[in-house]
C-alpha cells in the first residue's frame, strides 16, 4: 500500500515537472536568409534541445523579409544575408538597439553538376554554357556578390544574356540542380557534405565580403525565446554548426 502511494506521488511530481517546463517554454518567429537554411535548422534543433524553446523558421530572400518586417510582419528575429538591412531596421527603430551582430560571413561559389565543367574564372570567360544561374541581386546579397564578381572579371556584359535569375539563393541552386542552368553562383554552405560536380570558390577579392548580420526585432524584445535564441546564436554550439557549413565567424558588430 505504501509502495503504491509512493509511486502515485512520484508520477504526480513528474507530471507537475513536465507541465512546469512546458509552461516556461516559448517560441519565436525567425526570418532566415535562404542561404542559411540547413545551418539554421540544425541550430534550431540544438536550441530546442538545450533550452526547450522553439525557433519557428521562415526562409526567403533578405530583401523580401526586410520589406515584410517594415510592413509589420510577425517576426521577432531576423537573420539576414547582409549587414545593411539589419542596420537599417535598427536605425529605424524596428530592431532593438545594440542587438545586431555578425553571425556568419558567407562564401560565393560557382558550381555545376557536371564534373570538370567549372575550372575557375576561365569558365566564365570562355562561357561555353547556355545558362548561368544567379539569385536576384537586388533582394539577395549573394546575387549582388555574383554581379560584383562578374564585373571584376570583365565578363558581366557578355554573360548577361545567359543569366537565369532565381528569387533567392535556394532557387538559384535548384536551377543548376534540375539542369535548367549548367552553372550557377550559389552559397558554399549549400554544398556541405557533397562532392558532386565541379566548383570554384570565388576569391574574396572579387566581391565585398558577405557579412551576415542578425538583429533582435522590437516584436521580440520581450519574447524569452527570441532573446534566448540570439544568445544561443553567439555561443559555441551554434558557432561550431555555422563553421561546419562553410561559413567564417564574423566579429561582433
Amino acid at each position: 500500500m505504501r509502495i503504491s502511494k509512493l509511486l502515485r506521488l512520484v508520477a504526480g511530481a513528474a507530471i507537475v515537472s513536465l507541465v512546469a517546463s512546458n509552461a516556461f517554454a516559448a517560441s519565436a518567429n525567425i526570418a532566415v536568409a535562404a542561404n542559411f537554411t540547413d545551418a539554421a535548422k540544425e541550430i534550431a534543433a540544438a536550441f530546442k534541445q538545450k533550452t526547450g524553446h522553439e525557433a519557428v523558421l521562415s526562409f526567403g530572400s533578405s530583401g523580401q523579409f526586410f520589406t515584410q518586417i517594415t510592413q509589420d510582419a510577425p517576426f521577432q528575429v531576423f537573420l539576414s544575408a547582409d549587414a545593411e538591412r539589419p542596420k537599417k531596421l535598427e536605425d529605424d527603430g524596428l530592431g532593438v538597439a545594440g542587438s545586431r551582430f555578425t553571425y556568419a560571413i558567407g562564401k560565393l561559389v560557382l558550381w555545376s553538376k557536371t564534373p570538370g565543367l567549372v575550372k575557375g574564372e576561365e569558365t566564365l570567360k570562355a562561357a561555353s554554357f547556355a545558362k548561368l544561374s544567379i539569385c536576384n541581386p537586388v533582394a539577395a546579397p549573394y546575387g549582388a556578390a555574383a554581379v560584383e564578381a562578374m564585373k571584376a572579371l570583365n565578363v558581366a556584359d557578355a554573360l548577361q544574356p545567359k543569366l537565369v535569375e532565381g528569387a533567392n539563393i535556394t532557387q538559384a541552386f535548384q536551377f543548376v540542380q534540375t539542369g535548367n542552368a549548367e552553372v550557377g553562383f550559389i552559397a558554399l554552405s549549400q554544398l556541405t557534405g557533397s562532392n558532386e560536380g565541379s566548383r570554384w570558390v570565388v576569391p574574396q577579392n572579387l566581391y565585398t565580403p558577405i557579412r551576415q548580420d542578425a538583429v533582435l526585432l522590437k516584436k521580440g524584445a520581450a519574447n524569452e525565446a527570441a532573446t534566448a535564441f540570439m544568445t544561443f546564436l553567439k555561443g559555441p554550439e551554434a558557432r561550431a554548426i555555422i563553421e561546419k557549413y562553410g561559413y567564417e565567424i564574423g566579429e561582433r558588430s
